[in-house]
């Protein structure tokens, strides 16, 4: 077998254990120290990281998770990824039943709406993404559908919103 027809190794994750481990210790982190710990801003080739709270499909009450972003022309970009994990992440199905959600940033939260790209739009934000993490065809790969790159565009706040701007 030639080495351009050798099939490409997968890259390594971590256990499932270990993942849902290290999410639940981040959320932790955040929650005790007020939310001054566990958010970035991205900064060249290296994404940052967010809070998203959703409205929960079924209960409809508030559900947060923390993601990683990059900023696209005023909005945010995020994959809904579950670890790399099969299923779709409950907050992108969140996300999908209520667009309209907050996110928590270094400077503060912001309302948003979330929509999934499409097409052309897609294609290069996955492009972005890719030059921040080498792996991602290989980690996608062992999903068994598309990972949706998430659009969270700014939308006015209540204060914004009753002075008609």
């Amino acid at each position: 077998m030639t080495e351009s027809s050798r099939p490409a190794k997968k890259p390594w994750l971590p256990p499932r254990w270990f993942i849902r481990l290290f999410w639940s210790a981040h959320r932790g982190v955040f929650r005790r120290s007020g939310g001054r710990v566990g958010l970035s801003r991205p900064r060249g080739n290296r994404y940052g990281m967010l809070r998203l709270t959703t409205v929960g499909r079924r209960t409809g009450q508030q559900r947060s998770v923390i993601l990683g972003y990059f900023e696209d022309d005023g909005n945010l970009v995020s994959l809904a990824m579950n670890g790399w994990g099969k299923p779709e992440p409950a907050w992108w199905l969140n996300l999908q039943a209520h667009p309209e959600a907050t996110v928590d940033l270094v400077d503060g939260p912001r309302p948003v709406r979330g929509r999934a790209a499409t097409g052309d739009e897609r294609a290069r934000l996955w492009a972005r993404w890719r030059e921040i993490d080498k792996n991602l065809d290989g980690y996608a790969a062992r999903r068994s559908s598309e990972t949706a790159v998430v659009v969270l565009m700014p939308r006015p706040g209540p204060s914004e919103a009753s002075r008609g701007t």
